[in-house]
């Protein structure tokens, strides 16, 4: 068995050293649907959270509230739900995306809206405190106001995308079941790993787990750069 170990990470290290294209393709594709999810998460996150941090009109409260709790949704449960929208007999049947690239973006998109809405707004209600007196002040509003405050905390928000960004990457639940881990159509890091190693191919899940671990160290690594030089600008912007 240890030699068996042994040889598993012997052929990784190989696979990764010689970038195979089994081992490419799979990384390359999982890159591509999280960082679509989360831009779009983030087109649609980003300005929610800044209109329920400046504004209160009806229905904010409920809707902080449902945001906060959808954080904790079990990415089985959504990718069951994204199913039922995909499937033939669902609603959304007719545009064939289930088992595709596309019906695991919307997944994960969905995963990470919550989290992009909750700490936008989290974010820019700290900021809102110490700006509203000089934006009333020159009467800035509306859209302009939304996209001000937005520019303003833009290092936070790059932050709170990686966040985002870390959640999607390290998801199996739903892109399983709204992708059903197809080999060279919608097999992605996380999916592979379980599949291999249920097969006994320790050398592939191996190879991608030491990738993921990789990326999930520079998405930490990133967002301590950002806040740190956030803080700088801060500070600056004070001084």
């Amino acid at each position: 068995m240890g030699e068996s170990f042994a040889e598993a990470f012997r052929h990784a290290a190989w696979m990764m050293i010689t970038l195979d294209p089994d081992l490419i393709e799979i990384v390359v594709l999982s890159l591509r649907v999280s960082i679509s999810a989360v831009l779009a998460a983030a087109v649609l996150g980003l300005p929610l959270g800044a209109l329920l941090a400046l504004y209160r009109f009806p229905g904010n409260r409920a809707i902080s509230l449902l945001v906060t709790a959808l954080m904790g949704l079990p990415p089985v449960v959504l990718g069951l739900v994204v199913y039922m929208l995909l499937s033939r007999s669902g609603p959304l049947g007719v545009l064939g995306l289930l088992y595709t690239p596309a019906a695991m973006i919307i997944a994960q998109m969905l995963l990470v809206l919550p989290i992009i809405v909750a700490l936008s707004r989290q974010t820019i209600s700290a900021l809102w405190r110490e700006y509203e007196e000089t934006m009333r002040s020159l009467h800035i509003r509306g859209l302009p106001l939304v996209r001000t405050m937005l520019y303003e905390a833009r290092f936070e928000l790059a932050t709170a995308m990686l966040a985002g960004f870390g959640r999607a990457i390290a998801e199996v639940g739903a892109v399983m079941i709204v992708g059903g881990n197809i080999n060279h159509a919608t097999r992605v890091m996380t999916t592979a790993i379980a599949l291999e190693t249920s097969k006994g191919d320790l050398a592939l899940a191996l190879a991608l787990g030491v990738i993921l671990l990789v990326i999930a160290l520079g998405v930490n690594l990133a967002v301590h750069v950002l806040s740190a030089w956030g803080d700088r600008q801060g500070m600056a912007s004070t001084a």
